[in-house]
């Protein structure tokens, strides 16, 4: 999947240490922002679309609701990844918490005045999903701007395991809410856990924009075509990037049918904290490979974890899709939650570190665009529409063939390549 120039990218890191993250005070400041508003967002991970079940009964626009985090990305990513790359990245990225905050206050503020309807609950998902992408699109530049390159794969692994780790707790708490309180009422911890957000990444000193004067910066149209240019050129990230798509499919479709699957597989009804439970297993998957990804880079190479991830994702999947004990689903989600953290992980990390900076937010957001924009919501809704057809476990099943798919296409390019490298020696 990679030239040798690609490669070397990839493989040999600066000759200087990298400056342990400790020592980085943006950075702190940016990690604790990440894991405040991991907490909060955790609780409405759990929480909307059983609001949605409650108000609609309806597996499709459950799914619509849990599908609402990458949907924006569909719709708006090559507007945010103009904006990001245009615009200061921490300022973009503080506004758009500050909106967030409020759209998620809607929330409780309409249940208690008795109006709330799954058609509100359905949008506070979408408009606050396409604010967290304007966020997402300045994080792309504003991290490496923070750390530095050579920081990528640790800064990554460290916050993605943070926010695993918090989204366990934020889960499992999720479900306890639901037994104690107004499901609506606990929304109020993510609207608060976005202003804290807010307040951090203000905090973090501002970085001197290397980019052209923006009398000389090209037109929406130009810029846009700049990054699609560099994305579609760049052998690995194209392939990367209809991998992610299959993967965010298969995402899309475990996520998107988890309410159901643990209503209609599992016999877990109605604010069972179970609930809870399973999602947080998928979340906690990722705490040990986002934790040892650096140290996993420095053997091997981006292409090769992924021939390495991608099967064991598959095989783990036809477990959860055949499970019927709630405790063998929950250790299964988990250990598959790893491998689809490790690749979603890796994948970003080396696109950060072979785009350059002025590019960032367009590349980053067009590739996450492509992939979970369209694979998320595809994956959702082929799942929802599989599970009315033919049952719960043929939907769940939708995930673990679309990431067989994806095994098989890397395994497929891998074996191009041997094939070609004795022609190149001749």
């Amino acid at each position: 999947m990679s030239s040798s120039a690609d490669q070397q990218t990839v493989d040999d890191p600066a000759d200087s240490p990298p400056q342990p993250l400790r020592k980085l005070r943006g950075f702190r400041l940016f990690f604790l922002s990440r894991t405040i508003s991991a907490l909060g967002s955790a609780v409405t991970t759990v929480v909307l679309p059983v609001l949605a079940y409650q108000q609609t009964r309806s597996p499709l626009l459950v799914s619509l609701v849990a599908a609402s985090g990458t949907l924006p990305y569909l719709l708006f990513g090559l507007v945010a990844g103009v904006v990001a790359d245009r615009v200061d990245r921490r300022r973009l990225m503080v506004a758009a918490d500050t909106l967030s905050a409020l759209c998620l206050a809607t929330i409780p503020v309409a249940a208690a005045l008795g109006v709330l309807t799954g058609a509100q609950v359905i949008a506070v998902a979408l408009l606050s999903s396409s604010l967290a992408l304007f966020f997402d699109a300045g994080v792309y530049g504003f991290v490496p701007e923070t750390v530095g390159k050579e920081n990528l794969a640790q800064a990554n692994g460290l916050v993605y395991g943070a926010e695993s780790i918090v989204r366990i707790t934020g889960t499992a708490v999720a479900g306890g809410l639901m037994v104690v309180l107004n499901p609506a009422d606990s929304v109020v911890v993510d609207a608060v856990s976005f202003i804290a957000s807010a307040i951090l990444v203000r905090a973090v000193a501002r970085k001197p924009r290397s980019g052209a004067p923006a009398a000389r910066r090209p037109g929406f149209k130009e810029s846009v075509n700049e990054g699609l240019r560099f994305l579609w050129g760049h052998p690995v990230l194209r392939t990367m990037t209809v991998v992610g798509t299959l993967q965010s499919f298969a995402g899309g479709a475990i996520v998107g049918q988890m309410v159901v699957y643990a209503d209609r597989g599992l016999g877990i009804h109605g604010s069972d904290a179970r609930i809870g439970f399973l999602y947080a297993a998928w979340s906690a998957g990722g705490i040990g490979g986002s934790l040892l990804l650096p140290r996993i880079r420095r053997r091997l190479d981006a292409s090769r974890i992924l021939l390495l991830a991608l099967p064991a994702g598959s095989l783990l999947g036809l477990v959860v899709v055949f499970s019927h004990d709630w405790r063998v689903a929950v250790v299964a989600l988990a250990v598959w939650g790893s491998a689809y953290l490790v690749v979603l992980v890796n994948t970003m990390t080396y696109s950060q570190e072979v785009t350059p900076t002025e590019l960032q937010g367009r590349v980053n957001t067009t590739r996450r665009m492509l992939s979970s924009g369209l694979g998320v919501p595809l994956g959702a809704l082929v799942a929802s529409a599989v599970t009315m057809r033919f049952g719960i476990h043929a939907g769940m099943s939708t995930a673990a063939a679309s990431v067989a798919v994806a095994a098989a296409l890397v395994w497929s390019v891998h074996v191009r390549q041997l094939v070609r490298e004795p022609e190149r020696r001749v």
